[in-house]
């Protein structure tokens, strides 16, 4: 053997096998005996064989690259923190598997949105794809993808998704559910609620959650009213300064935290003192949501955590485990957590500072 670094020749010629064995041990390939497959593996072990990945994808023509694809609304300031969250979540995982992860910006306004994506999924750029919401929900295209057998996963998919593609996420409906208890458990009862983009399935869903709660509360969801923001601190400014010029509430439940930021401010600017005159609650427990005043009582979602279980799943499909066959898509449920601070407290407090 020479000297250098071990090649594939050097484990064959320990092991006792010939060259194309050890290629398929290594590919986790068929025809190989269980004797012949340890004897590669306790080469490998004692050479300390490292498979150069790159030139094995080069020689196999694959990219070995996979995309995770987000919405870019080129008019309004991006929810960073959101993707900036998955993609740290997805880069781990692909440098533990030896990908590579590419973000990829797709304008959900284009009329060739979905055309543009599934040019991406013909140029075999990508080895697989990771969506993101609103094209994780878009069953047309999600279709049209699977139809051309081609790994993907849906992160914070909704339900008709989820039939048809694996997906990642939590529990939005339960998540605004809770947080929702948790408010009319201080004693609120008058609500309003800014809700995200039109067609973002799992947004709509913790508003669905809000909904539960005020009905078992023997609330109206009716009486409550609503705003459509875009996720953006300046839409949830908007919305707020839309909301406060109407009936009164005590409490205000925002899709994600950008917006709650945004009404936090609008709040401040109208001259209501926090959070006394209002709760204001949000959803992500982002970075900004610990440090703006009053902290923010939110939803913990754990991004980092479903970014890497989005792209081991699309790991999985890509190497053909699952893309045998009719195969049923799964769905995993990653746990939430209500994050309680500053923002939300008894309507009660507000009446207590009225009389003294």
């Amino acid at each position: 053997m020479n000297t250098g670094k071990p090649t594939i020749d050097d484990v064959a010629a320990l092991a006792g096998v010939a060259r194309v064995t050890v290629s398929r041990v290594l590919n986790g390939g068929p025809n190989v005996s269980e004797k012949a497959r340890k004897a590669v593996l306790a080469a490998v072990d004692k050479l300390q064989f490292k498979v150069n990945m790159q030139a094995r994808f080069l020689a196999g023509g694959k990219s070995h690259t996979v995309g995770l694809l987000y919405s870019s609304d080129l008019e309004s300031e991006p929810n960073s923190f959101y993707y900036a969250g998955l993609e740290l979540g997805a880069l781990r995982a692909c440098s533990k598997a030896g990908f590579q992860l590419s973000m990829h910006a797709v304008n959900q306004h284009s009329l060739r949105k979905n055309e543009m994506i599934l040019e991406l999924v013909s140029s075999k750029r990508y080895e697989g794809l990771i969506l993101t919401p609103p094209f994780a929900d878009d069953i047309g295209l999600l279709q049209a993808i699977t139809d051309l057998n081609f790994p993907v996963v849906a992160v914070s998919a909704g339900h008709d998704a989820q039939k048809l593609v694996p997906a990642v996420g939590i529990d939005d409906e339960a998540a605004g559910y809770e947080i929702t208890r948790h408010l009319i458990s201080l004693g609120h009862r008058k609500f309003a609620f800014i809700k995200g983009l039109e067609g973002h399935i799992s947004a709509e869903d913790r508003y669905f959650g809000f909904v539960r709660a005020l009905r078992e509360a023997g609330l109206e969801a009716s009486d409550m009213p609503t705003a459509r923001g875009n996720f953006t601190f300046k839409s949830g400014t908007d919305m707020a300064n839309q909301l406060l010029c109407g009936e009164g509430f005590t409490a205000l439940v925002c899709a994600n935290d950008d917006m709650a930021v945004g009404a936090l401010f609008a709040a401040h600017k109208a001259g209501l003192a926090l959070p006394q005159d209002i709760s204001i609650v949000g959803f992500d427990d982002t970075p900004v949501s610990e440090i703006i005043w009053p902290p923010l009582t939110t939803v913990h979602q754990p991004l980092k955590v479903m970014g890497r279980k989005a792209a081991e799943i699309l790991f999985e499909r890509i190497s053909g485990e699952r893309m045998q066959g009719n195969v049923k898509p799964v769905s995993y449920v990653v746990p939430h957590t209500l994050v309680l601070r500053e923002s939300a407290v008894s309507p009660l407090k507000s009446l207590m500072k009225a009389r003294s």
